[in-house]
């Protein structure tokens, strides 16, 4: 008996070994130089049959074909005809806290209760997921783990997407609370009349005080210097009263983004992030004047009403760049659909944005909302060798296809269980591999 149990042991550890996914990278030992290749900057640049060179996880050289380096004791990568990024970036991610939507103990990305602000999802995120090599194998190696419910969700926190754990993983720690701005109307989709009719909030009130009594208290607990006891919600608050944490407000309605911005300033909160922001064009002065920078939701989405331009998600970020707000972008409509990123900007660049700009709202434009932009977001010397190579254009579905990349100059397996299973089946059907 006891050996059919060891032999069934071995082979359930055969089996979940098999279903594992890949190590996490291992430590850069020695300079690596990538040649040859065009670099996107990230800041709208580019160098053509460039040379980017990195140490120890830095970058330390980013030049044209004529830049110096030490070719005796670096090792060479040639990526001519191949485009050089500097890692995506997800914000508003729920990759690592998510892992199977029908599956209840797999989601970790929702507290109970309405107001949150002291749950972290920094200490809920999961390295090992599945889901996490199918967003890096397109080029996402940055995300921000991002909870979600109630009016304030929780802390989220700046992930790089390879490690051992979320420590090993953590960028930025509780870099930010996450506010669901009460609507004023709601959208309710009728079945008897097959459309939607918008209706009237009537807890707004109630729950606008609810939240400037929160808000009220936070600042007033920030301004005591060792309070006894610690209140815990009070206490996660007190970085959006000295600025070392910002608010992100999910909103969308125009008039509730100028009164949500207008309420966070009521009691001194310094950094405010608008996420969302479907009508973000109707504020945009108001916007620009207050210096607050808008994630918006993916292009690929329906206007909201009949009267829209059918053609403005698409056009919605270019809009407002031009009209000096800094925007980035996020792409959460499914958790797994965060991969999709790169493409829904892209749609960005074809209707009014332009490639690089489309580039610049993923990766740097997003660093600097997120307050990382001096460790990444750009191809610049003294910045993370956060690194993505593709052989064709990133931002286009048709041609991106990620064969290297790099977190802190570490090299990444960008094998993942689709690659696997895709394989499995060509194989199986004896089908050609293209």
């Amino acid at each position: 008996m006891k050996k059919y149990i060891t032999v069934l042991g071995l082979a359930l550890l055969s089996f979940w070994g098999k279903a594992q996914n890949q190590a996490p990278a291992q430590p850069q030992t020695k300079p690596i130089a990538l040649v040859g290749g065009t670099i996107h900057v990230g800041d709208g640049r580019i160098i053509q049959n460039g040379t980017i060179v990195f140490d120890k996880g830095i970058i330390t050289a980013v030049g044209d074909a004529s830049t110096n380096f030490d070719k005796a004791n670096t090792e060479v990568i040639n990526v001519s005809g191949k485009s050089v990024y500097p890692s995506l970036i997800a914000p508003s991610a729920l990759a690592g806290l998510v892992e199977i939507a029908s599956v209840r103990a797999t989601l970790d990305n929702q507290e109970t209760g309405q107001f949150n602000p002291h749950v972290r999802a920094l200490i809920a995120h999961n390295t090992d997921s599945e889901v996490i090599p199918t967003i890096r194998g397109n080029g996402i190696l940055i995300g921000q783990s991002t909870p979600e419910g109630g009016i304030i969700s929780g802390t989220s926190a700046i992930m790089e997407y390879d490690g051992w754990n979320w420590e090993d993983a953590a960028l930025k720690k509780d870099d930010g609370i996450w506010l669901n701005y009460p609507a004023l109307v709601t959208r309710q989709f009728s079945f008897e009349e097959m459309k939607f009719a918008i209706k009237k909030n009537d807890k707004y009130i109630q729950q606008k005080n609810e939240l400037e009594q929160l808000f009220s208290e936070g600042l007033a607990y920030s301004e005591i210097s060792n309070p006894n006891p610690k209140n815990a919600p009070l206490e996660a608050m007190k970085g959006l009263y000295d600025g070392s944490k910002q608010l992100f407000v999910r909103v969308n309605n125009g008039k509730e983004i100028v009164e949500a911005v207008k309420l966070a300033q009521k009691y001194k909160i310094q950094k405010i992030v608008i996420v969302g922001g479907e009508e973000a064009e109707l504020a945009i002065d108001f916007l620009k004047e207050n210096n607050i920078p808008v994630i918006v939701n993916g292009t690929h989405r329906l206007p909201n009403t009949v009267d829209e331009d059918v053609w403005n998600p698409y056009k919605l970020p270019g809009i407002l760049m031009k009209g000096g707000v800094t925007v980035g972008m996020y792409y959460t409509e499914e958790f797994w659909r965060t991969r999709n990123l790169p493409f829904v900007a892209g749609t960005a660049a074809a209707f009014g944005m332009g490639q690089e700009d489309a580039l610049k709202m993923i990766t740097l434009n997003n660093a600097k909302i997120l307050g990382i932009d001096k460790q990444v977001g750009s191809l610049e010397v003294g910045k993370h060798a956060t690194i993505v190579v593709s052989a064709g254009d990133i931002l286009d579905m048709r041609t991106s296809k990620v064969e290297h990349a790099f977190i802190r100059g570490k090299k990444v397996d960008l094998d993942d269980k689709q690659k696997r299973l895709y394989k499995k089946y060509v194989n199986k059907y004896g089908l050609t591999d293209k």
